[in-house]
């Protein structure tokens, strides 16, 4: 069944909300805050993540930065605070709707839907990437060379190749790499992030990942190579 976890401070939509996505047939967990948010979220797999920004204890963006640095949980805003500038923060953190309040329910469900069938794409059909004579495993988290020999990154410097991939052909900053990967516990230095490409080039070669001076690093496969995962 798929899993949303809600979060939300109002009750009253907060209630009206998980009877709704019960009764749609998802498995709906609400949370009022962002400690309840945090251990609901540890305590296993999310399909979706529904997260209002103003919240008693702290930001719904400092929520999804914390979601997005661990894994790769769609996440939907649904917030008053839908002024531009929040709707390109909610965007730059990586999520897939911003819905302004007041909203019509039945809209609601349509974007949802949307999202978790954009999800479901994603994995059935974005799991190895061809590069050269070697294949990148994403779920299991490996580079498979052309011998058959399977080496397996760093989880974290995994999770920055995946980022690179995913975001291609787009540049990563350094900042944007910490943010997603290590979020709040974060090294104090953009060096962490240099060694991590520096182990993964070992892997996959320099051609692999490119510098771009001042900016951040961007995934550059070799030329002929599907981007395709």
């Amino acid at each position: 069944m798929t899993r949303i976890l809600l979060v939300e401070d109002d009750r009253t939509l907060g209630t009206t909300l998980t009877e709704r996505l019960r009764k749609e047939g998802y498995d709906a967990e609400w949370c009022a805050t962002l400690a309840e948010a945090g251990r609901a979220f540890d305590r296993g797999q999310w399909d979706l993540a529904i997260l209002d920004v103003g919240l008693p204890d702290g930001s719904g963006f400092d929520f999804a930065r914390r979601i997005r640095a661990y894994g790769s949980t769609p996440i939907m805003f649904m917030t008053a605070a839908s002024s531009a500038q929040n709707r390109l923060e909610g965007f730059e953190i990586g999520a897939e709707e911003f819905i302004p309040k007041p909203f019509h329910l039945k809209e609601l469900f349509i974007r949802i839907r949307h999202v978790l069938d954009h999800a479901l794409d994603k994995r059935t059909t974005r799991h190895v990437v061809p590069f050269g004579t070697k294949t990148i495993d994403l779920d299991a988290m490996a580079v498979v060379h052309g011998d058959g020999r399977h080496e397996f990154p760093q989880p974290r410097d995994f999770k920055i190749l995946r980022l690179l991939i995913e975001w291609a052909p787009r540049v990563v900053s350094r900042d944007e790499i910490l943010d997603r990967v290590w979020g709040e516990d974060r090294f104090p230095g953009e060096r962490t992030v240099d060694n991590a490409i520096v182990r993964l080039r070992q892997s996959l070669g320099e051609q692999a990942i490119r510098s771009v001076r001042g900016v951040g690093y961007q995934w550059s496969p070799l030329e002929g190579a599907s981007n395709a995962i």
